[in-house]
Parts: C-alpha cells; structure tokens; sequence
C-alpha cells in the first residue's frame, strides 16, 4: 500500500515497536509492510516504522524516493529504528502527514467528473450572475455527463492520482467494461499483485503505463492466466524492477509487442527462454549495462524489430558469431537501433552493425567516436559506407545519392591504405590483410560495386581555393563580396566560373587566424555574415 500528498512519494515498512518514556509506555501500531505514502508534497519508499524514543506518540520511519529529502539512514540517537538504501534517506514523520492512497475506481471517478461533490456544485459552477441577469453556460453538463459515463471509456488515465489498490472485487469491472489503455504512472502502487488485480478486471486491456511505482515483484515464476491475455504494450520505468522479476512475470504477457524498462538501474541480463517471443520493441535506456556482450544474452528475440539502449555506459558493440562481410544470427529482425549518450569509441563497433541482417535506421549521437572526426558531415558518409542497408542516420534519410557518393569517397580515401595492406586491380593478386578488412569490411564488396579504384583516383588532390588556385588559372579578377551575399549566390558565381551546378558544390572555408580548421559553409539561405567570414579568409570549393 502506498502514501501520498501531492508532489512526493515514499515507501515504509512497518513494524511494531515498544519504548517508554518516563514510564509511560508509548502507543504501538503496525501496518501491512512495504506501503507507500506521500507526505508534504514528497515521496518515499518502502522501510520500517517503530516506536521513537524520547517523543511521545507514534512516528512513521520513511525513506525518500528523492535521498535530498532524508536527514538520516533510519538511525537516531545511536538506535537504527530502520534501514535505508541511501545513507541519507531517512526520515520520522506523523501519521496524520502521511495519505495513504485511494482504490483505482475512486481515482477514475475523481479525475472524469464523477462525484458527489462536483454534482452538488454543478448548479452554481455552470451559472454567472451579470449585473440583474443570471447567465447559464450551456455543454458544461453535456460535457460531464458523457466523462460521466464510464462504461464508454476506452483511454484511462489517473497519473498521479493516488491510486494504491485495486479497489473491492469486480468493482472495476461492473464500471468500466470497455478499458482498453490505463495510464497508472507515479502513484502509490507496492506491490505487482495490486497491478493483476486491476487488470484482471479489465478484459480487453491492450496498453498498460505502470512507470513511477516502485513495485515489488514476485522473487518465483507467475503461472499464465488472463488478467494481461490481450496486453500489448506494458511500460515499466522507474519502478525498480531487474531483468530476472521481468522474466519471471514474462509468462503472463503471452502477446506483448512494446516493453518499456528505463531507469531502473538494470545490470544485467538473461536469456528469455519461452518468454517475450511476440516482442517487437523493447527499451532499455538509461540503465548499468555496462557490457556490450550483455546483448547477446537477448539477440534470440525473433521478433525484436526496435532496441533502444541509450545512456547505458556500453563500450562496445560486437558479435562474435559472424566474421568480416557476414552476417550475424542475432537479432534476426531488428531494424530500428539506438545507441545514444554511450562510451562508444571505436571505429569496430560500427563495422560490427554491419553484421545485423535488418538494419535500417542507426541512433548513435553523442558517443566518443563522434568526436573523431571534425567535420560532423564527414562521420556521417563514413557511418553510411560502413553499414551497407541504412536508411536513417540520427533520424536524417539517406538518400540514394548521398549514399552513392559516400560510398564512392569512402573507396577513394581508404584506396591507398587498401593498396599498401595488400589489395590489387587484379583479383587473382588482391589479397589485403586482416588487418585492413577488420577496420574496412565493406571495401571488398564496394570494390565489386563500384570496380576497384583506379590509379589515377588515389592521386592526392588539394581542395580549390579561390584566392589561390581558381582564379590563379584565368584572367585575374578583382570583385567585391558584400557580407550580405548569400551561400547561393556564391554558388552561383562559381558556376558561372567552373560550370559545375551548385547543387554538387561544397563549400567550406578557412580562417587566416585558425589555420588547419575548416568550416562549412552548409546553408545556402545564410549570408557570408553568419559564418564571420572576414578578409583574408580561404574559401575551399569540392565537387
């Protein structure tokens, strides 16, 4: 059971507890263990209540779910009254400060215009008095009546409402017939028998946001039954629940699609055998993974389509099944991959995406492999080379053009690194050694895409200046570029210069102060301006 005011949760165990105090012995109560409550706008998690000595009364011993709110670990004057996880999560409070949640059917009832109180004000709330004239707004009955009508709800939501049981038997179900998606987020929930109960009462449940509970979950295997038989989507966040309890309850989700388990401080992982076979989408974002090869242990989903595993700590991906150009045997379906906010750093777990077999759209930002590269365009075409079935990077589509061209860079910049590990024109001759194709897969096969690069490709070229080199070769020319000039208007005069359309120029520039550092000029609606381009500046023209 759980306790509540309005910002703040916790949860409390209690216990009873004697002491005395000037002889007069202390009033004793004991609860029903692992409650919740919340109290001065706070919440707390579960711990122990017992008598407190030297003050009269009863004390409940809280800990917070926010440990800045606490003031101890459950210790008081050299007595531990409780334990607290945090070393500072502890507090005493009164009972009276404490609420201690309301039944689920009460909740829907209070957030949809459903109660006493409210009918009795309807008559005044629906009326304003002008000067002589009393004005009725018209629809704000119709409005509640049809809320009112709860046997017609479909989408349910009591987030942070208090709830914190089920309520009497069949209640739910004589009221609410036609639930089909409950948002039950950050209330006062303890326990997951207390989720079974409510949803065993709502027949045709397909969406279910439990996230903010922090729940205890049943420590042995939970027999099938029909409570969650239609449930497809079921969100989990924030309620404190390990990889083990979501396959010990696993069996009783026989159809569940999308599985959402952020921020619950998930280490480590096993396999699901026989469980989670239906499901598609499944989050894992901000935990302790930690271990790359920690995936492995769930790369068997068959159906797995979406993995998010963002803000996990993960190093390093790999899959050892499968060697260079082949395709590993995990995650046979997966599509949709995001590895965001991760300690990411080398070049090879990039190659090892390759290996997934249905891998289309790559989520891979603010990793410290994305610092290898000044120019963000330039990581960009290399993650396009090196993952041959992409369609989406950091949700940008690639194009066929844009990859074409990156594959065909990718080829010319690694050609003669490909030449000096072994590679040839001559298939019978071209052997290039494992070290080269563990750090460039793909070139075999872009090689058979494209020819192998000719000699006359790998020639180093130096990027057009047009200070230096353009204008070097024609009649010299003096002209006058206001800052205002736009991008466009630049790439219009070289045209006219070069006759290269814009649309295949690329233009960067150089300051004179910041030697060595480019920046490109990437907008063709900014003027000349937005980039502080001042003079004296390089600007350096690719096609």
């Amino acid at each position: 059971m759980f306790f509540v005011s309005l910002h703040s949760v916790y949860c409390i165990w209690f216990e009873p507890f004697q002491c005395k105090r000037n002889e007069d012995e202390l009033e004793i109560i004991q609860y029903e263990a692992a409650q919740r409550t919340t109290s001065v706008d706070h919440v707390s998690c579960r711990q122990v209540v017992k008598g407190l000595q030297y003050f009269s009364g009863i004390w409940l011993g809280v800990e917070w779910d926010d440990p800045q709110r606490g003031k101890h670990d459950g210790t008081y004057e050299g007595t531990q009254y409780f334990k607290c996880r945090h070393p500072r999560g502890g507090s005493f409070i009164r009972p009276n400060k404490a609420n201690f949640g309301v039944d689920f059917l009460t909740a829907v009832k209070g957030r949809y215009g459903l109660n006493e109180k409210q009918d009795a004000q309807n008559g005044i709330e629906n009326t304003c008095v002008f000067g002589k004239k009393t004005v009725e707004f018209v629809g704000r009955d119709s409005i509640e009546k049809k809320q009112s009508q709860l046997h017609r709800l479909v989408h349910i939501s009591v987030h942070e409402c208090t709830v914190s049981h089920a309520g009497q038997k069949e209640e739910i179900s004589g009221t609410c017939a036609n639930i089909r998606h409950i948002d039950l987020s950050k209330n006062l929930v303890a326990y997951w028998d207390t989720v079974i109960d409510i949803a065993s009462q709502v027949p045709n449940l397909e969406t279910l946001d439990i996230s903010g509970n922090k729940m205890k979950f049943p420590s042995t295997s939970i027999s099938k039954s029909s409570a969650f038989s239609k449930l497809t989507t079921l969100a989990l966040n924030q309620t404190e629940i390990t990889w083990t309890e979501v396959l010990l309850c696993a069996p009783g989700w026989p159809v569940l699609e999308e599985l959402y388990l952020t921020s619950n401080n998930i280490t480590v992982l096993e396999r699901p055998d026989n469980v989670l076979q239906t499901l598609k989408l499944l989050d894992l974002s901000n935990n302790q993974l930690l271990d790359g090869s920690q995936l492995h242990l769930i790369g068997h989903l068959p159906r797995l389509e979406q993995l998010i595993l963002t803000n996990n700590g993960i190093p390093s991906v790999h899959f050892p099944d499968a060697d260079f150009g082949c395709k590993t045997k995990m995650f046979p379906s997966l599509k949709r991959l995001a590895i965001n906010d991760n300690k990411i750093s080398q070049w090879s777990s990039i190659n090892e995406l390759e290996k997934l077999p249905s891998l289309q759209v790559l989520e891979c930002r603010n990793n410290p492999l994305m610092d290898t590269e000044k120019n963000p365009e330039t990581l960009r075409q290399l993650i396009i080379a090196k993952i041959s079935q992409l369609e989406v990077l950091n949700k940008s589509e690639i194009f066929p053009d844009e990859r074409r061209g990156a594959e065909l860079d990718y080829r010319k910049i690694f050609g003669k690194d490909w030449l000096a590990a072994g590679g040839h024109w001559d298939p019978v001759r071209n052997k290039p050694s494992e070290e080269f194709l563990a750090a460039h897969p793909r070139y075999p096969s872009l090689c058979l895409k494209y020819g192998a690069p000719e000699e006359g490709e790998l020639k180093g070229q130096q990027p057009l200046t047009l200070k230096n080199q353009l204008l070097s070769k024609r009649p010299e020319m003096v002209k006058a570029f206001p800052s205002s000039m736009t991008i466009q208007r630049v790439k219009g005069l070289l045209y006219r210069l070069l006759r290269i359309p814009g649309s295949e120029l690329k233009l960067s520039y150089e300051s004179s102060k910041l030697k060595g550092k480019e920046v490109e000029l990437d907008n063709d609606l900014k003027p000349l301006q937005f980039y502080s381009i001042e003079n004296g500046d390089s600007v350096l023209v690719r096609w």
